[in-house]
């Protein structure tokens, strides 16, 4: 079995009983991110699970979905596209449909072919990379549910799926701002939560980045500035990827501004 599959669905169920004992009101709580609301956080990961799971079963039905998306993006907004497909879906209903689908959800791709190319917004992708790319989304959208909670994540070594996206993505970093990708390669030493050591990319001597796992998941998924971590970035390669990090698709998105994301403390 495939076992990014498995952290996905661990990660949902993590955010599903966090989120379980929350009523209407609750769910509707305003986050720290672009003033979206738990709700939206939960809409937004269900349509996206959703696309992942059709184009593992149907391709030609993904791109039918996705033309149809793109097209009313430009007359309603990416948030409207998403109101749209929910349908009016919103709260305890919608928590508990989210849950309901991204179970065999996982278990479909779970037993399916990690190599299997699929179509997705932009080139194909193996099976391994989409249901990879749902943990982190699933890990990175849960940030802020999780701050505005007060609740303090306790992860697991699952988000090395998180920290490897990170790492991977330094290149296209920079190229997706149209920028050439300064050299070389800044090494990347983490201390997992289990106080294992992981690392990527030669010691070059010069640039390198070290710290909690944690802390560099947070930054390269945009949930927290690199200023708000005690992550030790060494270099002038390393510090200008860190101030622009982004392992996510899509058009470049800049960081949150220091002190803007953070843990709610609950009164």
């Amino acid at each position: 079995m495939l076992q990014q599959a498995i952290d996905f669905r661990n990660e949902s169920e993590a955010l599903y009983h966090l989120l379980e004992p929350l009523d209407e009101a609750g769910l509707d709580q305003q986050t720290l991110f672009k003033d979206w609301t738990i709700n939206h956080v939960l809409g937004h990961l269900h349509l996206w699970n959703w696309a992942a799971d059709t184009t593992l079963r149907d391709g030609a039905a993904f791109l039918e979905f996705f033309e149809t998306f793109q097209r009313d993006v430009m007359r309603i907004g990416f948030r409207g596209c998403e109101d749209q497909w929910l349908a009016g879906r919103h709260g305890r209903a919608l928590l508990e449909e989210w849950r309901q689908f991204y179970l065999p959800m996982s278990e479909r791709f779970a037993d399916a072919d990690p190599k299997l190319r699929v179509k997705w917004a932009g080139p194909d992708m193996s099976v391994l990379s989409a249901i990879t790319a749902r943990l982190m989304e699933t890990w990175a959208h849960g940030q802020a549910i999780y701050d505005l909670l007060g609740v303090e994540r306790v992860d697991t070594d699952r988000i090395q799926n998180v920290a490897y996206l990170g790492t991977n993505t330094f290149e296209w970093t920079f190229r997706n701002r149209g920028l050439e990708p300064p050299g070389p390669v800044p090494h990347v030493r983490l201390t997992a939560p289990s106080g294992a050591i992981w690392e990527w990319h030669a010691d070059n001597g010069a640039d390198r980045i070290e710290g909690a796992a944690t802390e560099f998941c947070r930054v390269v998924t945009q949930s927290r500035n690199i200023e708000d971590t005690s992550l030790r970035v060494i270099g002038p390669v390393a510090r200008q990827w860190m101030s622009i990090a982004q392992c996510f698709a899509g058009p470049p998105v800049d960081p949150p501004a220091p002190g803007v994301r953070h843990i709610q403390r609950q009164p």
